[in-house]
């Protein structure tokens, strides 16, 4: 819960008056018994009724006072809640923006939605509450034991006795509640991560007809969150019950003995009135103790879940050294690379070098290395043993910004952003004119397509450009890349949904782009086109060179020329 008072610091003012407030309600709510005791026995019981009217009009004025500093408290509590809910939810997503994929293999995306949304309203919720209404419920309690011995110490020995041994049970239950409440929070990630699976593949769903089998997975998730949330509810609702029994125990124990206190003369009606006053204004209180217990429990787990993320260990650090402008000399010596937590090395040994505007093609089946291999300029990963360099200069002296503002990256599958396609393209540059735009789209094979459309640049793309084709999307996101004029370009097989002539055309016009290229492709047409060809076979570098040498000099190369033009065809076409 330190989180939670980190925020808060900021908000002190805010949190000082809705406190301050609070005590306010609570003393009035702790005078009024002794007031109602004074009207019995001065005024009742003496049948005065000046003292019943003088007693009465200060119990009503401050009555309005304690409705007035209600009022005031609920606009400060929700003043800081809201507030420190959005400097968590501000700084979480930061965090989360500086995760390299290291951490978001440790942080599967659907538990941080989770984190990001429902932990973080969870916090929120709890503060409010607690500026509220939860801080009164023990402060009533414990002011109930003081005031109820002030007025009678014999009676309230009772509640001396009671109170103590409920407190204990009920800190003893918000202990297993707190762990009982962080596996509901697992199982709500686990929920989360279906339904997105889902709605991710819905097309594919579709297309296999498994609506059945993803409706069964979908209710088994949701069937563990309901069996674990039932059963962690049943043992903090099971308080209620015993906090009601054991304080109406205290309320038949306070009359037997203020009955024989009254008949003896060592006990007034009004103390015993007051007293009781104060019991059942303990239970209320105690009353929503299950409810504090449910409250601060899932508090606790969320506030844990929220620290996971904003201190999670990081295993690439970023630099301030700010990167020169790049000339796109590139070098890989004895580069070798496994994911974090995989003992199994995806590239071994790799050692090559790339000259400033050449046009590299990469190849290999499925699984040999070549987006990890794209993935080390930019620093997405690490190597685990070796130097990438730029110019000479190792990748990992460049602070992230500097580097990869140099560098246009265009992945392996083609992501698009909800908006218009003026603002995606924007993600490459942000201050970028509509002729650059213009311009960018028509080397990208794809400007004739948008002309055509109704809005043009201002056309809105759906989630991840689901109106989109594949082709349309590949297109739109080379030329996103293409608007920064980039030093260095990489393309993970960018061209894939592309025909021959349409790719041969983005090819022509990339040679109008001075920067240094990198190209994964499946297709022996592209890498004709390439200055060079490196082959990766299983993790290593097999052969490099051009088209016409690795035809002679490669088997494997061979292999995969054959394979898609057949053994009849012109080795140098």
């Amino acid at each position: 819960m330190r989180l939670i008072f980190t925020y808060l610091r900021k908000y002190k003012f805010a949190v000082t008056v809705a406190l301050v407030l609070t005590l306010i309600e609570l003393g009035v709510e702790l005078v009024q018994p002794l007031l109602i005791s004074r009207i019995i026995d001065d005024g009742i019981m003496m049948e005065d009724m000046q003292v019943v009217l003088t007693w009465g009009g200060v119990m009503l004025l401050l009555s309005l006072i304690a409705f007035a500093a209600g009022i005031i408290n609920s606009f400060y509590a929700a003043h800081a809640s809201q507030h420190a809910g959005f400097d968590m939810r501000k700084d979480l997503y930061k965090r989360i923006q500086t995760f390299s994929f290291k951490n978001f293999q440790q942080f599967p995306t659907s538990s941080l939605l989770t984190r990001i949304t429902n932990d973080i309203n969870q916090l929120m919720n709890t503060i409010f509450m607690s500026l509220r209404i939860m801080l009164r419920a023990p402060l009533l309690v414990a002011g109930s034991v003081i005031m109820a011995l002030f007025v009678n110490w014999q009676l309230a020995l009772v509640l001396v006795i009671t109170i103590p041994l409920l407190v204990s049970l009920l800190l003893l239950i918000m202990r297993a509640a707190g762990k009982m409440f962080k596996q509901v929070q697992a199982r709500v990630d686990r929920v989360n991560n279906v339904v997105q699976e889902n709605l991710t593949a819905i097309r594919l769903i579709k297309s296999f007809s498994r609506q059945p089998y993803e409706s069964g997975r979908f209710d088994t998730a949701s069937a563990q969150l309901q069996h674990k949330t039932v059963r962690t509810l049943r043992i903090v609702e099971a308080t209620m019950p015993l906090i009601l029994l054991v304080m109406n125990v205290s309320i038949m124990a306070v009359l037997w003995f203020g009955t024989t206190g009254v008949n003896t003369g060592a006990v007034s009606v009004g103390e015993v009135v007051a007293i009781i006053n104060y019991i059942t204004r303990m239970t209320g209180a105690l009353s929503i103790f299950s409810m504090i217990i449910i409250i601060f429990s899932r508090a606790k787990a969320s506030a844990e879940r929220v620290s996971d993320v904003l201190h999670t260990s990081e295993d690439m650090e970023d630099t301030t050294q700010k990167a020169p402008s790049f000339y796109g000399d590139l070098s890989f010596k004895n580069v070798s690379f496994h994911y974090p937590d995989k003992k199994e090395a995806v590239l071994t040994d790799i050692t090559f070098k790339v000259r400033a505007g050449e046009r590299i093609a990469i190849l290999g089946a499925t699984g040999s290395g070549k987006t990890s291999l794209l993935q080390l300029l930019p620093r997405l990963y690490d190597t685990s043993k070796g130097e990438v360099s730029i110019d000479g200069s190792d990748v990992s002296l460049f602070s992230w910004k500097s580097l990869r503002s140099q560098i246009g990256y265009v992945p392996q599958e083609a992501m698009l952003f909800t908006g218009t396609i003026a603002e995606n393209l924007k993600w490459g540059k942000e201050a970028a004119e509509e002729s650059e735009m213009i311009q960018v789209l028509k080397d990208a094979q794809i400007y004739e397509t948008i002309k055509e459309l109704p809005e043009g640049l201002n056309t809105r793309i759906g989630q991840r450009g689901v109106n989109l084709s594949g082709g349309q999307k590949q297109r739109i996101s080379i030329a996103r890349a293409l608007i920064r004029n980039p030093k260095i370009l990489l393309l993970d097989d960018s061209t894939s949904a592309l025909d021959v002539k349409t790719e041969k055309k983005l090819l022509e016009a990339l040679d109008e782009y001075e920067c240094t290229t990198l190209m994964i492709t499946q297709k022996l047409s592209t890498t004709m086109e390439a200055d060079r060809v490196l082959l990766l076979d299983d993790g290593k570098l097999a052969a490099e060179g051009t088209h016409e040498e690795l035809m002679h000099s490669s088997a494997l190369y061979q292999q995969i020329y054959y394979s898609q033009f057949g053994e009849g065809e012109d080795s140098h076409a």
